[in-house]
């Protein structure tokens, strides 16, 4: 059975949307990205850290779903790292009105002796000294090593970024910070930059517009699926993130007809994140609900064309 490495926050979220608002509650890139890796046969762990006031229950809904917590410190006397947040009425943009990285800010990551050999390393939005330090503790170079970023490092740390950058397989981005990073504005002149960077593959995502898989002279698209309601949008990219690295764990085969699969279950994962507030409905998700969804995702791509 694949292993599946995670590093990223733990985190308390308090989001407002259209259709509603919450107090504190469950979230962070690595909280996502675990839940949706459990849809898996694998074995993974998370790398975080957490301070004192995180809930022992909210542990419980990671441990219960087998995820290994042994690399998550826990800071007696710290908090734990909080976002808050309110989405615009098209729930595409946002204003992030508090930001406080607590125990974030001094965050050393410990990789578990279990997990140093994992198959898969998917490191989360962090700063990338964070991201190399986890490279460097690892026994041997993982089949896959995959990491997501954002604007922010591409502003403050851009030589760190760079660095690790060029020691990794697959980039996850979304398609604004594709163009910042490259100064191109078509993305697959944006993505045949960042290949030149070191990453092999190169996933650009579109939010409601789906996903753009690069490798080479190769690319693949995948729609999002079309819902009625969305109501959170929060963690969609994590849970995107985890369903791409979770399935490639889980098949063990890292070709491009294999992420293009990966990246169909990530946006299926994805599509059910968004319909509920934080990580709810992905706590609550059953097999059945994302096969039946995976089948609307063949449904809504496949077709004949005959040529006249």
């Amino acid at each position: 059975m694949g292993k599946l490495l995670i590093v990223g926050s733990m985190a308390f979220d308090a989001i407002e949307t259209p259709f509603g608002k919450t107090g504190k509650i469950l979230g962070g890139a690595a909280t996502f990205i675990g839940l949706a890796a459990t849809q898996f046969k694998l074995r993974s762990a998370i790398v975080s850290v957490v301070g004192e006031d995180f809930p022992e229950a909210y542990m419980d809904i990671l441990k219960d779903r087998d995820i290994d917590l042994s690399g998550v410190e826990v800071v007696k006397g710290g908090k734990t790292f909080f976002w808050q947040g309110k989405y615009h009425n098209d729930l595409n943009s946002r204003d992030t009105l508090v930001t406080e990285l607590n125990t974030l800010a001094d965050f050393n990551p410990i990789v578990p002796d279990g997990f140093t050999d994992a198959d898969v390393v998917m490191l989360g939005n962090l700063h990338p000294n964070i991201q190399m330090s986890v490279i460097n503790q690892m026994e041997e170079r993982p089949k896959l090593i995959i990491l997501d970023t954002m604007n922010f490092w591409m502003n403050h740390t851009w030589d760190e970024l760079m660095d690790v950058i060029g020691k990794i397989d697959v980039i996850t981005i979304n398609d604004e910070e594709a163009r910042q990073m490259t100064k191109e504005y078509s993305l697959v002149k944006a993505a045949a930059k960042i290949q030149e960077m070191g990453p092999k593959y190169v996933v650009i995502k579109k939010g409601e517009h789906g996903a753009l898989l690069f490798h080479e002279n190769n690319i693949f698209f995948a729609p999002a699926l079309p819902l009625e309601e969305v109501f959170d949008p929060t963690g969609a990219g994590d849970t995107f993130a985890g369903g791409f690295a979770g399935y490639l764990t889980m098949a063990g085969n890292i070709s491009f007809e294999s992420m293009k699969n990966a990246i169909i279950h990530g946006s299926n994962l994805a599509s059910f994140c968004v319909e509920r507030f934080g990580t709810e409905r992905m706590v609550e998700l059953k097999k059945h609900e994302v096969e039946a969804r995976l089948m609307q995702f063949k449904e809504l791509t496949q077709f004949n064309i005959e040529l006249t």
